[in-house]
């Protein structure tokens, strides 16, 4: 059986362990894995190479011959077997949460301009379902409590309210971003070059990124 083993510069806290990001044979990039599930698909020869820092060592058994322990080095991100075609451009609409909302939206309510905890924010449509508005992409925005309450079930203009972005739908990378967690260097790189050239956050990676 392996066992984890983090390279020194991964911290010793487990959640901080930077997930491993899995893509089909094309380079799209589909989703967060852990190491276990990538030393899976490794076993199974399910990837065709890897690239990026090794995130993860995993540590096998003592061979009875050489006394040498296996290891498993597990890279940042691994191109597996098969293509993907929901993630073919234009085709892919992800499924709509507040976790991924409220981070497209960067924790700020998008009427107030300010920051919350996400326990203080909440799913706003621009058009409520009463007048016919959807709950999709383009039609939600991020909005704290008390401005949500205000706006009640009106539009921003019937509300007086000034809607300070207009919404969007992530594809395809930026849906796998803002699922991530603790997104390493190599990955964030990669993924950006998947994101589209006038999206709101490929703008705001690069400035993260100290990328012109």
């Amino acid at each position: 059986m392996l066992c984890l083993h983090k390279p020194e510069d991964v911290s010793n806290v487990p959640e901080l362990i930077p997930q491993i990001l899995r893509t089909d044979s094309t380079g799209i990039p589909l989703e967060w894995i852990g190491h276990q599930e990538a030393a899976r698909l490794i076993s199974l020869d399910m990837v065709q190479y890897a690239f990026g820092r090794i995130v993860t060592r995993l540590h096998g058994g003592i061979n009875a011959f050489s006394q040498q322990q296996s290891t498993l080095d597990i890279n940042a991100i691994l191109v597996t077997r098969g293509r993907n075609r929901e993630y073919d451009k234009g085709r892919f609409i992800p499924p709509l949460s507040n976790n991924t909302l409220f981070r497209r939206d960067e924790n700020l309510c998008l009427y107030c301009g300010k920051q919350y905890p996400k326990q203080q924010l909440s799913r706003d449509h621009v058009r409520p379902l009463s007048q016919g508005g959807r709950d999709h992409w383009k039609n939600v925005v991020t909005a704290c409590k008390r401005c949500n309450n205000h706006k009640a079930d009106r539009t921003p203009e019937e509300a007086n309210m000034k809607l300070l972005a207009i919404p969007f739908v992530p594809n395809y990378a930026e849906y796998i971003y803002l699922q991530g967690r603790h997104i390493i260097a190599d990955q964030m790189e990669f993924l950006l070059n998947h994101f589209p050239k006038n999206s709101p956050l490929r703008q705001r990676v690069k400035i993260r990124l100290g990328k012109s």
